[in-house]
């Protein structure tokens, strides 16, 4: 693992580099680098010790993680995500949030069912907050060219993700952009997208733990030289790191059971805006719509 010399001077610099650098970090500091991306204000605040703890390995893991980009240690680093939080560039604290929340939840008693509906709605609209605070209007505006610019859009998602994509699939050709579904019935994925070129777009809906057909389907697309949009959990998830654009989406969960509440969310705002787009952009002579007007 090649080591850097001169630490980053900023928090989206250091964000830069793990990116970069991450398949080349030992397991145990892949672990720390995660946190690091996910959880920015909770290493700009807590003590080494509560670090350790969170992430599951050992202090001096996480001075060691520091000093491979080139910090003194980990105090060092920790200044960077503290300057963010007084300039007001980070999100507020949505891990501490949720932690909390979930505490709460989990040492209360399932009661009436109207119960269980206000705390599903309270860790949702946290879920919620947080996919305002860090999605990006340049990244949202660069997701919604992708899907402009491809001749076919492809919609992947399996398992918890299925509802997704399928939304997306759904809607999107209601707004008249040609959309294949890729459901995976009999195993057939990678079939399905068999015509996929580099002029298409593939949209994957992943989170942890991922499909491996997902990351089959990723892999076969970057090797037509098709462009990826990732809605994925983490920046460094295997269906986030070969995309040429990824948006994060950190769901609530609530007694164990995690919700699509946010991702929907996404879904919805992505179709729309390319609907927008799209009426917006000048019709070609003779174009002919999915329902026969010109």
């Amino acid at each position: 693992m090649a080591e850097s010399n001169t630490p980053p001077t900023s928090a989206e610099e250091l964000r830069a580099a793990i990116l970069v650098r991450y398949e080349s970090l030992s397991k145990r500091l892949q672990q720390i680098a995660r946190y690091v991306l996910d959880e920015p204000n909770a290493v700009a605040l807590e003590t080494l010790a509560v670090l350790a703890e969170r992430t599951g390995v050992q202090p001096s893991a996480i001075v060691r993680f520091a000093k491979s980009f080139g910090f003194d240690g980990a105090t060092q680093m920790q200044r960077l995500f503290r300057d963010g939080l007084l300039s007001g560039a980070a999100s507020l604290g949505y891990g501490e949030r949720v932690r909390e929340f979930a505490q709460g939840v989990e040492g209360k008693a399932v009661g009436d069912p109207g119960q269980v509906l206000g705390e599903f709605v309270e860790g949702n609209i946290l879920a919620l907050q947080n996919l305002g605070k860090i999605t990006g209007r340049e990244d949202l505006a660069s997701a919604v060219k992708l899907i402009a610019k491809a001749e076919t859009v492809y919609v992947a998602g399996f398992r918890r993700s299925f509802p997704v994509a399928a939304y997306l699939s759904y809607s999107l050709l209601q707004v008249d952009k040609r959309t294949v579904f890729i459901d995976g019935l009999g195993g057939m994925s990678v079939q399905q997208m068999h015509g996929i070129t580099a002029k298409d777009l593939l949209i994957v809906v992943s989170y942890h733990p991922y499909a491996e057909e997902m990351v089959h389907l990723v892999d076969a697309a970057t090797e037509r030289r098709c462009k990826v949009l990732s809605i994925s959990d983490s920046l460094v998830s295997p269906v986030a790191k070969p995309a040429a654009l990824v948006l994060q989406v950190r769901e609530a969960e609530i007694r164990k059971f995690r919700s699509l509440s946010a991702s929907m969310c996404l879904a919805q705002a992505l179709v729309i805006s390319y609907a927008f787009a799209a009426s917006q952009a000048p019709r070609k002579p003779g174009a002919v719509t999915r329902r026969g007007k010109k």
